[in-house]
Parts: C-alpha cells; structure tokens; sequence
C-alpha cells in the first residue's frame, strides 16, 4: 500500500499534564488517507526486572512483588519495575527499581526486548530484563509513597505456568515470565 505524503501527526492540542502522563488531542493523517482525530497519552516508558535466583534446593526461583493498583481495583502479583526519570536509560531504571522495590541488586541484566502496552491510545513501552546473581542491597527497599507492596519468591517453573493459566494476568509481567521463559527453556 501506498503511504500519502502527509502520514502522521498534523496538530496536536495538549489537553492534561499530569505527573505520570500527558494527555492530547491530535489529528492524523492515517494510511488510508483518512484522516482523523485520534485520543493520545504519552507516557516516558518504563523498565521492569524478572529477579530470578537458585535457591540452595538448585530450584530457580522469580522473586515478584504483590502490589495494590488502584486502576485493576486489587492486588496484582508483578515483575519490579517503573518509569523512566525523563531520557534515563532503561538500563539503569531498571536497576534502580529493583533496589527500591525488593531491595536487590543484578550481578547480571539480561535484556528480553521491550513491548508496547496499549498502543491504540499510548506510546508507553516498557523495556523488559532477566536480573540474575542477585545480592541484596545495603539499604534494603526503598518505598514511595504510593507503593504498597510486597515481595513473593515464587518457583519460575509455577510463575510461568500462572502466567500461561491466566492467573498472573499483569501484562508486564507475563511478557516478561514467557520471554525468560523461551529464552532460558524453562
């Protein structure tokens, strides 16, 4: 299919800036050559961490955090993780939100690539990472205020099989138990 010249972005009216997001209303040329007013949230992107460590058993087990999301009305079981501080590497959020969140550090990062959320109306991407060798940091976590949480270690083999049977249903966190999986043949 041919693609029109003016594909994209035409104007853009800003209509919320929040802390978290930025919400406007843009109008799009689209490949149809239709063109059409479109919701858009933008969002810096985020970083998660699937800390995996082989207990003394030589069983490889995920260490997950149970957190409360106010959106999913309850408890969701998750991977580490959050945004990005404005051009941070993903890298380095990533790092950061494992020794805040479950106060441990990666010997090694192993990254499984990146998914886009929900990108009919956001441009969220979440980069996705293995954390292996893991130490525990000096401090220990280190809580926002908005986090309520707490830390699982959870077989792999039984997180993957969650995720897979729809009881994990976190999207983050299934992208990243599936990859780790197929990655480390699990």
């Amino acid at each position: 299919m041919e693609h029109p010249p003016s594909l994209g972005l035409i104007s853009s009216q800003p209509i919320y800036q929040g802390r978290v997001v930025e919400l406007s209303l843009d109008r799009v040329a689209l490949p149809n050559g239709n063109e059409t007013d479109l919701e858009m949230i933008r969002h810096p992107g985020a970083a998660v961490v699937l800390p995996v460590e082989t207990g003394d058993d030589g069983v490889d087990y995920a260490l997950l955090v149970r957190q409360y999301r106010y959106a999913a009305d309850g408890w969701l079981l998750e991977v580490p993780g959050g945004k990005l501080d404005g051009p941070e590497d993903p890298e380095v959020c990533a790092r950061r939100e494992l020794a805040e969140e479950i106060g441990h550090e990666a010997g090694e990062l192993i990254g499984l690539g990146s998914i886009l959320t929900t990108p009919g109306f956001t441009d969220e991407r979440i980069w996705l990472y293995l954390g292996r060798d893991l130490r525990p940091t000096r401090a220990g976590p280190a809580l926002e205020a908005d986090e309520v949480l707490e830390v699982e270690r959870i077989p792999l083999s039984d997180a993957i099989s969650r995720a897979i049977d729809g009881d994990i249903i976190d999207a983050k966190t299934v992208a990243a138990l599936l990859r780790a999986a197929a990655m480390l043949q699990v």
